[in-house]
């Protein structure tokens, strides 16, 4: 509810700025990436998504990231960064979409993995 006055938990800050340096990719499903943004967004502006709805889009912006429209069954990948977001239930109707969403967001965390 704090928009871009948002603080993220220490230790979730210290836990994802300390993932990013040792070059391990992140993702993150539904309104999560408002928390990666609140947590690094300043520091690395990643590239996230939740959707498509303007208040939280506005908010992950201003915390110093940079909000992609997305739809439900898709993601949106931050190769500079190594993070993937997808809206799931930011947009989902029904578990099937979401799903979908999901699955290919894990797919592609497991790709940089790999990488």
């Amino acid at each position: 509810s704090k928009g871009g006055e948002a603080v993220a938990n220490e230790e979730v800050r210290v836990l994802l700025r300390d993932m990013h340096a040792a070059g391990k990719p992140i993702a993150a499903l539904c309104i999560a990436p408002a928390m990666i943004a609140a947590a690094i967004g300043k520091d690395l502006s990643p590239q996230l998504t939740i959707g498509n709805d303007e208040g939280a889009a506005g908010g992950i912006e201003a915390l110093g990231a940079k909000h992609v429209n997305c739809p439900v069954k898709e993601f949106v990948v931050d190769e500079k960064n190594l993070i993937v977001t997808t809206p799931a239930y930011m947009l989902g109707q029904n578990i099937s979409e979401v799903a979908e969403g999901i699955e290919k967001t894990v797919a592609a965390l497991l790709n940089m993995l790999e990488d």
